[in-house]
């Protein structure tokens, strides 16, 4: 593939390239390269296994391209070998950027960037409403709009690949009848315009401070509120709720100079697509995360939960009982989680779980640390009366400290934790994570990692300590057979 890329670009420069790098691909099958001439010739060549996919981009390229979007030129395309040179928008995201102006200054969102979302969504009313004239629709991958066929494929990724993988307890009778009733609310959209699919923050490249935009070959004819929510709900970026409706104000106020717009309706709608799409990334980060094994994008599992909590908290826009349940296990097992690492120096992630529900996900990505296995101390499930209570009641915590065993287990741990602490501060490392497991999550592995905080925060106050106990704060889910949790 390599020398047909090769081909492409000595035929549209006239000269073969003097350098060919390789470029991070970001949860895609297409594999990307920077080919580089020298007297500074320069693109980009993708190389795509689907053909139809490739096709629906080259044709939405030359359409948009004759529009005037700002889109990459394309430059030459050999659809039998699936490759295609673009031209090279450089490699700044708008998500990049939104992180590198974070760093510097602080966790919130910045006031600098406000001003470049507004220009993003400035052009995102014109794809929309101008870009439907010039697609060629019997291209588009792998449906022509996003109905409803469409539309429960995407909840049932959501059901699949997230519920499912991530043991989020659900009734399938009753999650099948939710996701009739929301297909049949957002159908009752107007849905006669370009839907670009992902319009997200690392879809958009900055060049010159000017947005340029990628990766629209899943577009279809579709509702207006779908692009729009996927951008301001976009998980890592993090936006906060009153930015979000001043957003929404303004592509509302830009979208009104090409068509009239019925706001109470359109807003009623958007909540609906707010959530389709939210159930859809979450599909992507289980199907990314849990499947293939890439624990980076589970990173941005608990954005997406506290986006969710918001939600539940205004109210969903109709009765859909299942997925509200799912919904608050989610917020439950996810919402509490890391925040992102606002400024430098450790963070120790520190988790309690239950082994009958496998070891906790890498959630932070950087896959180091410790798991303690507690199971081999004594265990206070088998006695009735701490059946219902935890590691963080009294009688639990005597009850294990009454026990040399639990005294050396702490010793050891805590003396191996304190050591890669210690360790980690001063090689400037970032995160450290260390998990206590045992047969429930309930008591010993809550109990350890309750008196981890502690230690930690007393002998090392310049690192953060972050506690999450997996199995919930409410124990137990349901009633155990006696003598069995712990």
């Amino acid at each position: 593939m390599q020398e047909r890329l090769i081909g492409l670009f000595r035929d549209h420069f006239g000269i073969s390239p003097e350098a060919i790098l390789e470029l991070a691909g970001d949860g895609s099958t297409r594999s990307y390269r920077r080919l580089i001439g020298p007297e500074g010739e320069i693109a980009i060549g993708a190389v795509g296994p689907d053909r139809d996919e490739n096709r629906a981009f080259v044709s939405f390229t030359r359409a948009f391209r004759n529009a005037g979007f700002p889109v990459p030129e394309l430059y030459a395309v050999d659809e039998e070998a699936g490759a295609y040179l673009l031209e090279d928008l450089g490699d700044v995201t708008l998500f990049d950027a939104l992180e590198e102006v974070r760093g510097l200054d602080g966790a919130g969102f910045p006031d600098t960037m406000i001003g470049i979302y507004r220009h993003v969504i400035e052009w995102l009313p014109r794809i929309q409403v101008e870009g439907d004239r010039h697609v060629d629709y019997d291209l588009a991958y792998p449906r022509s709009a996003f109905d409803r066929q469409s539309i429960l494929w995407d909840l049932n990724y959501f059901k699949y690949h997230f519920l499912k993988l991530a043991h989020v307890p659900f009734n399938e009778a009753r999650l099948e009848s939710d996701f009739a009733s929301l297909a049949d609310y957002l159908l009752q959209a107007d849905t006669d315009y370009f839907l670009y699919r992902d319009f997200q923050s690392r879809n958009v490249m900055l060049r010159d401070g000017e947005p340029w935009f990628i990766d629209y070959q899943g577009g279809r004819r579709g509702a207006l509120q779908y692009d729009i929510a996927s951008l301001l709900y976009d998980a890592k970026a993090n936006i906060p709720a009153e930015l979000r409706e001043l957003l929404l104000g303004h592509y509302l106020d830009c979208l009104e100079r090409l068509l009239p717009v019925r706001r109470e309706t359109f807003r009623e709608l958007y909540a609906g697509y707010v959530l389709v799409r939210i159930m859809q990334a979450l599909g992507a980060y289980g199907y990314r995360g849990f499947f293939e094994r890439k624990p980076r994008f589970l990173r941005s599992v608990p954005y997406a939960a506290r986006n969710i909590e918001a939600l539940l908290e205004d109210g969903l826009p109709l009765q859909l009982r299942e997925i509200e349940s799912a919904f608050r296990h989610i917020v439950t097992e996810w919402g509490a989680m890391d925040e992102p690492e606002e400024a430098s120096g450790l963070s120790v992630h520190l988790r309690s779980f239950s082994f009958r529900r496998g070891y906790p996900e890498d959630v932070s990505g950087h896959g180091g640390g410790f798991v303690f296995d507690c199971r081999a101390l004594p265990n206070p499930g088998r006695e009735l009366r701490f059946q219902h209570a935890t590691g963080h009641d009294p009688g639990v915590i005597g009850f294990l400290e009454e026990s040399d065993q639990t005294e050396r287990f702490w010793v050891s741990v805590r003396d191996l934790t304190e050591a890669a602490v210690s360790d980690y501060v001063r090689r400037g490392f970032t995160s450290l994570t260390v998990a206590f497991g045992c047969t429930g999550g309930q008591h010993r592995s809550v109990y350890f990692a309750e008196r981890m905080r502690q230690h930690l925060e007393g002998l090392f106050p310049q690192v953060r300590v972050r506690l999450h106990h997996r199995e919930g704060p409410n124990w137990p889910r349901q009633q155990p057979a006696a003598g069995t949790e712990g």
